[in-house]
């Protein structure tokens, strides 16, 4: 029998820090084990369209199996051209963001897959549109966090201000999961140490950390470890 799994709402403690890597192992996770996940970015800047090279689904869609004939315009809510946070993209554009609307087409999918992976945009206190950020969207979004955060130097106090701030408003995250995928891998005290702290000051797990990742198609066994520490209850 399979375990019921919330839905998965992919937090970054910054821009930039792997959150798009990490969804693409919560798509493979879940396939691999019998479920049917659907992966939706809501809002995508610094993207023309859902077939630019800089789409993060376009990303998911070409290095997930079970999606290689699909289209990725599906997982995609509105795309603005400009790499900058939603608010700010869409007023450049003289469009608007409607969060309610985005919400509407999440709950769409929600009839027919499960779990949905929402991909966050930029960090939990950057402006989706005039009255919301992020971090207010969560609640309405009926997913529940987990928290890509980057592994090495300045990773403790993004991540410990991300938890606070998550636990000021009483919203639990699954977890951190640490990404390494620079060109120089951080040193393992130092990976050792931000683990340490971050667990220390904090009531959350880092349940795992995820490497450079040579093939995106098939991600070595060893990527998944901190997604089967959460979701299958592991050590």
């Amino acid at each position: 029998m399979k375990k019921d799994i919330p839905d998965i709402y992919v937090l970054g403690t910054d821009t930039g820090v792997g959150k798009t890597v990490l969804s693409l192992l919560l798509m493979r996770y879940f396939y691999d084990r019998g479920y049917t996940p659907f992966y939706f970015k809501p809002l995508q800047t610094g993207c023309r369209d859902p077939y630019d090279t800089d789409s993060d689904a376009k990303f998911i869609y070409e290095n997930i199996e079970e999606l290689k004939d699909q289209d990725p315009a599906a997982s995609v809510g509105v795309c603005y051209r400009n790499p900058k946070a939603p608010y700010f993209a869409a007023r450049n554009e003289g469009r608007q963001v409607s969060w309610q609307i985005l919400l509407e087409g999440l709950q769409k999918k929600r009839e027919r897959f499960s779990p949905l992976v929402v991909e966050a945009a930029g960090g939990i206190f950057v402006p989706v549109d005039r009255d919301n950020r992020v971090i207010d969207t969560i609640p309405s979004s009926g997913a529940q966090p987990l928290i890509a955060a980057r592994a090495g130097l300045g990773t403790i106090n993004h991540t410990l201000l991300t938890i606070a701030a998550l636990e000021q408003r009483n919203i639990e995250p699954l977890g951190v999961i640490f990404l390494d995928g620079g060109e120089t891998a951080t040193p393992e005290d130092m990976i050792e140490e931000n683990i340490e702290a971050i667990e220390r000051y904090s009531r959350v797990r880092v349940a795992g950390v995820v490497g450079r990742i040579a093939d995106f198609r098939h991600p070595a066994p060893e990527c998944f470890d901190g997604l089967e520490k959460i979701f299958a209850g592991g050590a």
